[in-house]
């Protein structure tokens, strides 16, 4: 039986393989000449650094997540860590959809704070059932 925290980690891993993808493709025109403009511009042009900003901040905070489902995995998981491990995949789907379409810095600090709430409470629930 697969163990509840495997299948929220496999989301952000499949998350960060879709932004490489994402990223492939915003650069495509750069790169290799695929979907220029007539001008000879890069259509997703504006997009390609804020995906390539996004898919960096997937080797950031989202550490300390994996670290604590790890930690985790060896113990029954409780409705608690699943909740806020499942809260944290879907902010970190939000925030990325708020860095790439947006440049709505306040909002984008908004939804981090999600994250980064969900990971603290994780941690919590590390100590809880270490302790």
């Amino acid at each position: 039986m697969t163990h509840s925290l495997i299948l929220p980690m496999a989301a952000q891993v499949a998350y960060a393989a879709f932004l490489y993808v994402l990223l492939t493709v915003a650069r495509a025109p750069a790169i290799w000449g695929i979907g220029r403009r007539a001008d000879g511009s890069n259509p997703f042009g504006v997009f390609e650094p804020r995906i390539s900003a996004n898919l960096s901040n997937q080797f950031e905070w989202p550490l300390l997540f994996f670290a604590a489902c790890l930690a985790l995995l060896p113990h029954p998981p409780s409705p608690v860590a699943l909740a806020l491990a499942w809260l944290f995949v879907a902010g970190r789907i939000a925030h990325g959809i708020v860095q790439i379409l947006t440049r709505n810095v306040r909002l984008r600090g908004l939804v981090f704070t999600i994250n980064f709430l969900a990971v603290l409470g994780l941690w919590v629930v590390v100590l809880r059932t270490r302790g």
